[in-house]
Parts: C-alpha cells; sequence; structure tokens
C-alpha cells in the first residue's frame, strides 16, 4: 500500500501542475485549455530529441508560428502602424524563435548539460504556446465559451498531428534529472520523483508569490475576477492572456520533462495526462488553485491503486471520479439562463 501510495502522489504531483496551469488558462481568458496536452508531449520530447542529439521539429514550428504571428500584428495595426510597435513584433516574433532555433542547430551535436536540454525546450515550448494564444485565441477572446473550445480542440488535433510529423510514431525516454536516491524504510525514492516533488512545490510557491505579490500576477487575478473591470481600470487584458498561455506552456513542458523519464511518452501520450489534469481542474471548480492540487494527488492515488487491483478499468475508474463532482454541482448550482456574451 505505501508503494501505490508513492507512486500515486508522484503521479498526483504532476496532475498538480497541470491543474493549476488549466484553472490558471481558464479563469483569464475562458479558455478549456484542450492543447495542454501537447505543451507536455512537445516538451518532454523536445527534451528527448535534444537530448539524444536530434534536431527538434519544434523548434522550426516556433519560427513558422512567429511568423504567422508577425504577419498577423502586422495586419491588426495596418492603419496605425508605427515604428515602435513593428520592431517590437519583429524583435519577438521572429529575431526570438529564430535565435532559439539557431542557438538548439548550434548546440544539438555537442551533447551540452541536461540543464541547457531543459531550458531550450522550455523555451521553444513558451514561445509555440505564445504564439498559439496571439493566432487562435486571441482573435476570439470575446466570442463565446462554446466557440473558444471547439478552436481549443482545432489547435489540440493540429498539435498532435505535427507531433506525429516531428516526432514519428515511435516512443521516446529522456535522461533522468537526478541519480540519487534516498531510502526511508521500507520506501526508496529516486532522484526523478524527488525533483518531481521539489519543482512542483517550488512551482506551486512560485505561483503563489507572482500572484500576490506582483504587478503582474495581480493584473492577472483582476482579469480572472473581472475582465470588463480590468480593461476599465487599465489592465492590459490581451497581454494578460499572453502571461496565461505563457505560464501553461511551460508548466506543461516542465511537466513533460519531469514525466519522461519515468515512462515512455509518444506523441499522443499528453492528451490522456492532460484529460487527467482536466479532472483536478474540474473538481476544483476550474477556480481554486488549493482545492484543484488536492483533487490532483486524489487522482494520482485512486489511479495508483486502480492500475493494481484493476488494470484493465483504471482509466475507466479514473474519469469516472468527475460524474459524482459534475452531479453535485448541477444540483447545487442554480438554475440560470445561459450567458450571452
Amino acid at each position: 500500500m505505501l508503494f501505490l501510495l508513492q507512486d500515486g502522489i508522484t503521479n498526483g504531483a504532476v496532475y498538480a501542475l497541470l491543474g493549476l496551469a488549466l484553472v490558471l488558462v481558464f479563469a483569464v481568458t475562458r479558455v478549456i485549455l484542450i492543447p495542454q496536452g501537447e505543451f507536455v508531449t512537445y516538451g518532454a520530447l523536445t527534451y528527448a530529441s535534444l537530448s539524444a542529439g536530434h534536431m527538434p521539429g519544434t523548434a522550426k514550428l516556433a519560427v513558422a508560428m512567429g511568423i504567422a504571428a508577425f504577419a498577423f500584428d502586422l495586419f491588426t495595426a495596418r492603419r496605425a502602424l508605427h515604428g515602435r510597435l513593428i520592431a517590437r513584433a519583429f524583435v519577438v516574433n521572429i529575431v526570438l524563435p529564430c535565435t532559439v532555433l539557431a542557438l538548439t542547430a548550434w548546440l544539438v551535436d555537442r551533447h551540452p548539460p541536461l540543464a541547457v536540454n531543459i531550458a531550450l525546450s522550455l523555451v521553444i515550448v513558451a514561445s509555440i504556446g505564445l504564439f498559439l494564444y496571439r493566432l487562435a485565441f486571441q482573435p476570439l477572446a470575446h466570442t463565446s465559451v462554446l466557440v473558444l473550445l471547439i478552436a481549443s480542440v482545432g489547435c489540440h488535433l493540429a498539435l498532435q498531428g505535427l507531433g506525429l510529423l516531428f516526432f514519428g510514431a515511435e516512443g521516446q525516454r529522456g535522461p533522468s534529472i537526478a541519480d540519487t536516491a534516498l531510502t526511508a524504510g521500507p520506501l526508496r525514492f529516486t532522484g526523478q520523483s524527488l525533483a518531481v516533488y521539489g519543482i512542483t512545490v517550488a512551482f506551486i510557491v512560485a505561483l503563489w508569490l507572482f500572484f500576490g505579490f506582483t504587478l503582474y500576477g495581480k493584473a492577472l487575478r483582476a482579469t480572472a475576477v473581472n475582465r470588463l473591470g480590468a480593461r476599465l481600470v487599465g489592465v492590459r487584458t490581451t497581454l494578460s492572456g499572453q502571461i496565461a498561455f505563457l505560464l501553461a506552456s511551460v508548466i506543461g513542458a516542465l511537466s513533460g520533462i519531469l514525466i519522461v523519464p519515468i515512462t515512455t511518452l509518444y506523441y499522443d501520450t499528453g492528451f490522456l495526462i492532460g484529460l487527467k489534469g482536466f479532472i483536478a481542474a474540474i473538481i476544483g471548480g476550474l477556480v481554486s488553485y488549493p482545492l484543484t492540487a488536492i483533487a490532483a494527488l486524489v487522482v494520482g492515488i485512486v489511479e495508483a491503486f486502480s492500475s493494481f487491483y484493476a488494470s484493465n478499468f483504471k482509466e475507466v475508474i479514473v474519469f469516472t471520479l468527475i460524474v459524482p463532482v459534475l452531479l453535485l454541482r448541477s444540483l447545487a448550482a442554480p438554475a440560470v439562463e445561459e450567458e450571452k456574451d
């Protein structure tokens, strides 16, 4: 039972990160981020490819999306073009991803340290997340939640297909972040599991500090509470959406990097992992960060025990957790008219 509990907490820590990212994005932008699983896959397989000395296709994807975002910015601001605006858009959308691509191509054959591969993977996936919001969701920011959900599904399918193109159908595993081990009674904690615990706790604390003590964090909170009110007091809701997607993509990529040394990941594995983080977010009502983290640990523990006692029905049992929660919420929520945007 202790071994299963340990395994469940390890998985639940990763699901907690994904659940927090989903809550963050939905609260700020009203987008149910289904491509969160693709951020996990891209981060994991980009890290594995760099560690194996292969050039990841995600670096080229970031450049292509940056060019498209630059063209989109020019078209949107065509009536009020300023040199400063063009220069800023050019640096963010063209110079930055091209620099990352050149740096990746230069380092890939030199087998850099793991820390460099991790940093490159995070920057590449963060760029993709930022450009994804600019191209797919920012133009639809004022539409209904249903339209945003349809766009999210389309982005998921597109990114999953590109993942198959970049990484192939074969699974990959990456090198472990830490090779040390710690024994506590009958339990043995590997360096990778300790890294999962430490990074998860550090990220949760960092997010708490970010939202509580920084100007941008307070702007995100204001946008989540009242989007229109935030705009009226001068908060740039577009920038808030970009920051939310940037954080979500970094969290997803980091989760993938933590997972890929433990298990083999394929181009479509992230979708299932992201769904389990989504269950935790739903249990948290897509608003509560602490409840989402606790729910993620519960999901991980239930998955671990289900895989031992009823492995054939593991996924069924895990996804069934959402049914009573939705039932209770539907009974407790008052009947309201459909929101009109």
